[in-house]
């Protein structure tokens, strides 16, 4: 029985330790929807994430403020690296990650993942999986390098509402469709 061939998602010849914005999506084990709660009932204090119809009133579950709480001590940890903007949806994770002035080169990690994205996104990963106490995520992930203005308001907006569009996102296990939103990116 032949093995089947794993495709490679990164983009060839490009240096992914330059300065610049990338688009990261990572996803849970099998899509598993572990990251929200549903009128968890439990005194939680957490503001709702939002309020759609379609997914009424949803707040961070256990995973996903353990994941929350690891974008912001990594923001805190390192100058070069941020997240500007991110949303924790129930079984992915979006963020825009800005590798900033004076990081250049390639990182000490195993290769073929020896560039600081890949390394940065494994760090995190590993992180949320030892607070968690196993790992909960998919072993990939998704990048896209943001190229432009039009493309970051784009991104931008995408993030900013997909938790009110979770019934049409093509993470979704009960859409129909199951198709991805046009972000308008050329």
């Amino acid at each position: 029985m032949d093995k089947p061939v794993r495709k490679i998602i990164r983009l060839d010849n490009y240096d992914y330790s330059k300065n610049g914005l990338y688009f990261i999506t990572i996803c849970t084990v099998h899509k598993n929807e572990l990251l929200w709660a549903t009128d968890v009932g439990d005194g939680a204090t957490d503001v709702p994430l939002c309020c759609a119809h379609a997914v009424g009133k949803v707040y961070l579950s256990s995973f996903g403020k353990i994941i929350r709480d690891n974008i912001h001590r990594a923001n805190s940890v390192y100058d070069d690296k941020k997240i500007l903007q991110y949303v924790i949806m129930p079984n992915h994770i979006h963020f825009i990650l800005k590798i900033g002035a004076g990081v250049s080169g390639t990182s000490r990690a195993p290769s073929p993942t020896n560039e600081i994205v890949p390394q940065y996104v494994s760090m995190l990963k590993r992180f949320i999986n030892k607070d968690i106490g196993f790992n909960i995520f998919q072993r990939s992930y998704y990048d896209h390098i943001i190229r432009n203005q039009k493309e970051y308001i784009a991104i931008s907006k995408y993030i900013h509402n997909n938790p009110i569009k979770w019934d049409v996102d093509e993470y979704n296990p009960r859409n129909e469709n199951n198709k991805a939103e046009v972000l308008g990116l050329e």
